[in-house]
């Protein structure tokens, strides 16, 4: 059996403002190469865990270690900082520099010396497909394209742990496709990534495993596939038909219906009788079928079914 490396381990971790308890005796551990999710409402202690994590809070009581050092003391913190690649939820670029100024003085803040900075900078530039807007101002950037720069900026340093809060939010497919494709390249290179994402899509594609934060207690943690078998939602068949007329009355085996855009999802416990109803509906009232797939539970839904909905 392959020991694995633990690059960060939480132990208890606890962090108290005033007498409200943020994060609640949090333990877990992440093991090098892996991709880590850590999901959860707002407001469940998802950047106060990362802000300890990351030596920018002292917890209350419990244990952070990373990449081997222990963040609650000053110097060993700022070593491990120099190792990690950093991109907060609302973080941003100089927006009176250009892109390739940011990145260099970036670079100069890990002290890389000048000639790696030039090449470093040129390579993630054309990685991110910023290169050609090098010598533009971030002021005249749109939200994707900082956010890109963002990370080609934590990139710099070729980090061996990255902590990415919400890398993909709000941002254009176009962006978001290139840093998910780039998180994806950073772990086949053999990083560690903790990744914080409301996308739940997003965390079942690139996550290995997920833990879920709720009031501040860490209530779950598991692969997507294991996380969604907790859950008590039934199997789903999802069906669009041409022209969209649906009677769910004439299904015997449907638990639940619902209309989704151009399609209709029914919830079952038997997919194969559903299938076979929804074609013999269709063949009597002279419908295409356009469109019809058997789903699992999904990842939104263990979230929501886990979190009861809501965080308070």
């Amino acid at each position: 059996m392959i020991k694995m490396n633990v690059v960060i381990e939480a132990i208890n971790l606890t962090k108290y403002y005033g007498n409200f308890p943020a994060v609640r005796g949090v333990t877990f551990s992440v093991n090098e190469g892996e991709v880590f999710g850590f999901l959860g409402p707002n407001g469940a202690g998802k950047t106060t865990t990362i802000r300890m994590l990351t030596g920018v809070l002292k917890p209350t009581s419990g244990q952070v270690r990373v990449l081997g050092y222990d963040m609650t003391r000053e110097p060993e913190k700022l070593k491990a900082r120099q190792r990690m690649g950093i991109v907060p939820e609302m973080a941003n670029p100089y927006i009176d520099l250009t892109a390739m100024q940011n990145l260099k003085l970036m670079g100069e803040l890990y002290g890389l010396p000048k000639w790696e900075i030039e090449k470093r900078s040129i390579e993630l530039l054309k990685l991110f497909e910023l290169y050609e807007k090098r010598n533009i101002k971030v002021r005249g950037f749109s939200k994707g394209m900082r956010q890109r720069l963002v990370l080609a900026m934590a990139m710099i340093a070729d980090p061996e742990l990255y902590f990415l809060d919400e890398p993909t939010s709000g941002l254009d497919v176009i962006s978001a496709r290139i840093i998910k494709d780039i998180i994806r390249d950073e772990k086949k290179a053999g990083k560690t990534i903790f990744l914080t994402t409301h996308n739940m899509n997003d965390a079942n594609e690139l996550c290995e495993r997920i833990g879920i934060i709720r009031k501040g207690k860490l209530v779950a943690i598991d692969t997507p596939e294991g996380l969604k078998r907790l859950t008590k939602e039934h199997l789903s068949v999802e069906v669009s038909l041409k022209p969209m007329m649906f009677d769910p009355s004439v299904l015997s085996s449907a638990l639940r219906v619902e209309r989704l855009g151009d399609k209709v999802k029914i919830y079952t416990n038997d997919p194969d009788k559903t299938v076979k109803e929804i074609v013999e509906y269709a063949k009597e009232r002279k419908l295409k079928i356009v469109s019809i797939r058997t789903l699992s539970p999904s990842l939104e839904d263990v979230f929501v079914e886990i979190i009861g909905g809501k965080n308070d």
